[in-house]
């Protein structure tokens, strides 16, 4: 009789270990399948009017890091080559001494782009937040997204799921280390689980406030 209960048990501890790793891996999959043709190079991406720059943190100085200055160097990109009218970039702004979005205005500026083709939003603490917020404040309806690779089929999920039709344009500049990129794959099979919970169950409102519209036509 124990070994029979033994033997329920580790059968019920193997099926939720392999309904635990497809409950990660498949939006994950879902997600890539759903985005892979949407996704292009700063050369041949179609224009749009606004390219969404997400944040990705900033060293111990205050400046970006080289995640972040690869986005906003590609943003940059499509500016100069007229792909894009606009530049948004959303990152987070929890304190005086951490300031996501004004370290990449500042990066930007010292590429050449003009202040006035910068827009920054200080409270993208999230995609789901920045997807949400250009949507609700900036008043796009579409958008190219600049981000790596790795982070496209997400950050693409949820602006279309938030009512921004996007598209994804690719920012790896430079070579990551292999252990960075293991490690922000497989962090990314957690966020895009978190995502579809967002979007399919907890709808989560994000912090909001005035409407500020980058374009009124």
């Amino acid at each position: 009789m124990l070994k029979r209960i033994l033997k329920w048990v580790r059968r019920l501890i193997l099926w939720a270990i392999i309904l635990g790793a497809l409950g990660l891996l498949l939006p994950r999959l879902i997600t890539t399948l759903q985005t892979w043709n949407k996704i292009y190079s700063a050369a041949d991406a179609p224009s749009e009017r606004v390219a969404i720059i997400f944040g990705a943190g900033l060293r111990r100085d205050g400046t970006p890091t080289a995640v972040l200055r690869d986005r906003v160097e590609t943003g940059a990109n499509l500016y100069f080559r007229g792909k894009v009218e606009k530049l948004l970039m959303s990152g987070d702004n929890p304190s005086l001494n951490y300031n996501e979005p004004e370290a990449m205005r500042q990066y930007a500026l010292a590429l050449g782009v003009p202040d006035e083709a910068i827009v920054l939003d200080y409270a993208g603490k999230r995609t789901y937040d920045t997807c949400y917020r250009a949507k609700a404040i900036f008043g796009l309806k579409s958008a190219t997204l600049v981000t790596q690779r790795f982070h496209l089929p997400r950050a693409l999920f949820l602006c279309n799921a938030l009512g921004v039709r996007a598209l994804g344009v690719e920012a790896n500049n430079i070579n990551y280390r292999r252990t960075s990129l293991l490690f922000w794959n497989l962090r990314e099979h957690f966020a895009t689980f978190a995502a579809f919970v967002d979007v399919f169950f907890e709808k989560p409102i994000p912090i909001l406030g005035r409407a500020e519209p980058i374009f009124v036509d």
